[in-house]
């Protein structure tokens, strides 16, 4: 959770404070908005964090493409496997070059 007492900041203050700004970013995790003229120009992240922020961002695209594909079987709109299988092999049979 963002603490806007803590988490938001100047960029002036942060290139003045860098080795402060550091370790609060490994101690606490959390991301620190940099303002430009008082608005909110960049977020700065320490590396762990964001690894962690890509892998989650990345399993909420697969639940939201299971939850999609689910959906769609629900409602009809799928096709057996076994069918689709089928038309696979056949497209890739007609594709194998002759000998």
């Amino acid at each position: 959770m963002l603490d806007i007492n803590r988490d938001i900041n100047s960029l002036s203050n942060f290139k003045r404070h860098t080795p402060e700004f550091l370790r609060q970013l490994k101690e606490t995790g959390a991301p620190v908005v940099l303002t430009v003229n008082g608005k909110a120009e960049l977020v700065v992240q320490d590396a762990k964090s964001y690894q962690k922020l890509l892998e989650l961002a990345e399993y909420a695209e697969e639940v939201e493409t299971t939850r999609r594909a689910l959906a769609e079987m629900e409602a009809g709109q799928g096709r057996p496997a076994e069918e689709m299988l089928a038309e696979m092999r056949k497209i890739l049979d007609e594709q194998a070059p002759r000998q």
